[in-house]
């Protein structure tokens, strides 16, 4: 068990870290989430020591690693890291990286090493690749690496930090199985993650960070679909919710695609319902408003429905422009071969309208 108290973090200029408390049990799998430069990172090289803590405790199986004269080896060798851009030697192959700290710290001969390094490849499913340098696997494969390095020194708790975010979106796949087997071995675990729905799925608890604490947690339903404080809401909200603004013609649209793309892969929006969103997207907003509009205000809310696999894309914009009007037109055509539902209503002032697309 780890028991945390009172965990501070300062540099010259910040503090990421202001007041963490927290109990991890054995066999947790704890997943981190919150906005970008809350602590979360900090919060994992306090816990390994790679950063120590300006105050507070850390307390593992009831010892204060904390305290001055703590043996750092030995700390380390209980809590393995893994990192977001691998680490790998890269001089030394596959096996060569696993077997390297039991040689060195544990004191295991090589024989030994080798045989439960071949073991651990075997289990992350890279038994094939054990004489393989770094530079001859891929993103996903090296971070499998990184993975068997960390369980080769038996840690209690092994500590993630993005272990997904320098992957190609086809690799995330591969590494997040390695984790969902270790979970299901109930190997206690700490991730550090931008991946919502793997929040979602994998661990038993979630910690939401901000404002330099643990804000609040609790099982990911209690976190993701029943938050109880403002931020926590305000965060899901942002996560569930997309909202973009056109307010000129030079708008990027670009960038809008690339926002809806992202949205898309965070929500694990099947492909054929984030491809009509797209079509919608264009067909609406760039190709039939904007071309007749003066000065365009246009505000869109995407807001997806999981359990339905449907979105509903609100289009506001000023004025009373009817898109009936555009009937035989291309954009039209495609707007309603796209979507299960358009309708329209104008604000009782007629300064506004709105159209709600429902797209399955």
């Amino acid at each position: 068990m780890i028991e945390i108290r009172h965990l501070r973090k300062e540099y010259e200029h910040s503090a990421p870290l202001k007041d963490v408390n927290a109990i991890i049990n054995d066999g947790d799998v704890i997943a981190v989430i919150g906005p970008s430069g809350t602590g979360k990172t900090t919060l994992l090289n306090c816990m390994n020591l790679l950063d120590p803590p300006t105050s507070g405790q850390i307390l593992l199986n009831g010892e204060d690693i904390t305290e001055k004269g703590c043996d750092v080896s030995q700390v380390r060798r209980k809590m393995g890291m893994v990192f977001q851009s691998f680490n790998l030697f890269g001089h030394m192959t596959a096996i060569e990286n696993v077997m390297y700290a039991p040689v060195k710290l544990l004191g295991l001969s090589r024989q030994e090493a080798y045989d439960r390094s071949v073991e651990l490849l075997r289990m992350v499913g890279l038994a094939e690749k054990q004489l393989n340098y770094p530079d001859q696997m891929s993103g996903g494969q090296k971070q499998r690496v990184a993975i068997a390095r960390a369980l080769a020194m038996d840690p209690d708790i092994i500590l993630f930090d993005e272990p997904t975010s320098a992957l190609d979106p086809a690799m995330i796949g591969e590494v997040q199985a390695v984790i969902r087997e270790l979970a299901r071995q109930k190997k206690t675990m700490m991730i550090v993650t931008h991946e919502m729905q793997f929040a979602r799925e994998i661990p038993n608890r979630v910690f939401y960070m901000d404002e330099g604490v643990i804000y609040e947690e609790g099982s990911p339903d209690e976190i993701f679909e029943h938050p109880k404080k403002e931020k926590t809401i305000r965060f899901m909200r942002r996560l569930k919710v997309l909202e973009i603004d056109i307010i000129s013609h030079t708008f990027d649209f670009a960038d809008a695609v690339n926002r809806i793309d992202q949205y898309c892969y965070k929500n694990r929006i099947p492909p054929k319902v984030s491809a009509k969103l797209q079509s919608v997207f264009e067909e609406l907003c760039i190709q039939l408003l904007m071309s007749v509009l003066k000065d365009p205000a246009i505000h869109v809310t995407i807001e997806y429905d999981q359990p339905q696999e449907a979105i509903e894309m609100t289009v506001e914009y000023p004025g009373d422009f009817r898109i009936e009007k555009a009937r035989n037109t291309l954009p039209y055509t495609v707007l309603t071969a796209k979507s299960e539902s358009v309708v329209q209503e104008t604000l009782p002032d007629e300064s506004k309208s709105i159209i709600k697309v429902l797209i399955k």
